[in-house]
Parts: C-alpha cells; structure tokens; sequence
C-alpha cells in the first residue's frame, strides 16, 4: 500500500517581528537619543546663560564707569569754575573743603577703571588744603612719576608735571593699571599750563589709544575750561 507523500514547508524568512517587540526596540532607540541630547541641550543652554550674564555685567559696568565720571566731572567744576570766570585761590580752597568729603567717598566708590585717577585727584587736594598727601614710593616707577606730577601740578608747577609725565607717554596704554591716571594727569597739567592746543591733541592720543576702553567725558570737560 503507497505512502501519502507527506507535505514539506520550506521556510525562506524569519518569522515577522511582533508589534511589541518593534515598539519595544524603537522605545530604546529614542532613549539612547535622548540620553545624548539632554547634555546638548544643557550645554547649549549653559552657553547661552554665560553670555547673558557677561553682556549683563559688561553693561552694568560701563554704566558704573559713566556714573562715577559724570559725578568726579560735576564736582571738579563745583570747585575750579567753568573756567570763563575766574576763581580765586582762596576761593578754590574754601570750596575743596567743603566737598573733600564727597571726592573721598566717590575714591571709595570708584570702579577699577577709574581708582586711581580720583585717588590721585584727592591727593592732590590733600596737598593743596594742608600739604600732605602719601609720599611716592619711588621716583623712578610710574606711579611715584605720576604722584610727583600731581604735586606738582598742586604747586602750580605745570612743566615740571609735565617733565615728570613725559616718559610715561610712551608706555600709557591700556595695559598698564596706571594709563588712566597718567592721561587724566596730563590733560590737568595741559589745563594749568592754559595749553588748549597740546591738551587736544593728547586726548586724541588717548582716544586713538583706547579706542572705546576708556572714558573721555572728563577729560572732554577738563579742556572746556582752558
């Protein structure tokens, strides 16, 4: 008696994946996504907030900075004239009396830029009111030139400041911590001297060397008075 051939399936793929086991694997794959993403994303998010927070301060400082040179400008002006009418000396003197308090407390005020050009103003009103003021270190270094030079310009000495200053001049750029007072000192010796000539051409100096660093608005108002 003849076998019934048996049937014979030929199996030429693997069996389809179950819906859930995609879904299962797709879940795994956008996990693995995220898990990178989200430092990204805090990264960036990081960056953003850093730039945020450097324009914020770098705003807040040029403001501090125009704040402090409007109010040293404003009380300069309360105590030497317009510079149209003349001022006595005694006159001056009763005046930096009067408001010695207010320089002190803008000295203590003042931001970095701007230190040790009030700092070297006070001084020079110390020296004027009752001869003292903090003797210069040395001679030979900047600051002590520049301490010579305001003394100087106290005593209304105007070219031996101006001696004092001038081989400052090459080197007073904005990487040195002493160019504001040294620029701020020489504009105040071109003052004494009555040089409105030699006074704009070194505030152009100083603006051609600081090209938007620095602060000229007092230095402006001091020329307005010679």
């Amino acid at each position: 008696m003849a076998r019934a051939p048996k049937s014979r399936e030929i199996q030429v793929q693997k069996p389809a994946q179950s819906l859930a086991h995609f879904q299962t694997k797709l879940g795994s794959g956008q996990e693995e996504d995220s898990g990178l993403l989200k430092p990204i994303l805090i990264g960036v998010a990081a960056v953003v907030a850093v730039g945020v927070l450097y324009g914020a301060w770098g705003t807040w400082q040029n403001a501090n900075a125009e704040k402090h040179e409007a109010a040293l400008a404003a009380l300069q002006l309360e105590v030497e004239g317009d510079g149209v009418t003349p001022v006595l000396p005694a006159e001056v003197e009763k005046r930096m009396r009067e408001r010695v308090g207010r320089l002190e407390a803008l000295v203590a005020s003042a931001p970095s830029s701007g230190k040790a050009a009030t700092a070297g103003l006070l001084a020079t009103w110390r020296l004027t009111l009752d001869g003292k003021a903090p003797a210069p270190a040395k001679a030979d270094e900047p600051w002590g030139q520049i301490r010579l030079a305001q003394r100087a310009i106290a005593l209304g000495l105007a070219q031996e400041a101006r001696t004092q200053l001038e081989p400052l001049r090459a080197k007073a750029t904005p990487g040195e911590p002493w160019a504001e007072a040294f620029w701020a000192c020489q504009l105040d010796a071109d003052r004494l001297a009555g040089d409105r000539a030699q006074a704009l051409k070194d505030l152009a100096d100083y603006k051609a060397r600081f090209k938007g660093r620095g602060d000229a608005s007092a230095m402006e108002t001091l020329i307005q008075s010679i």
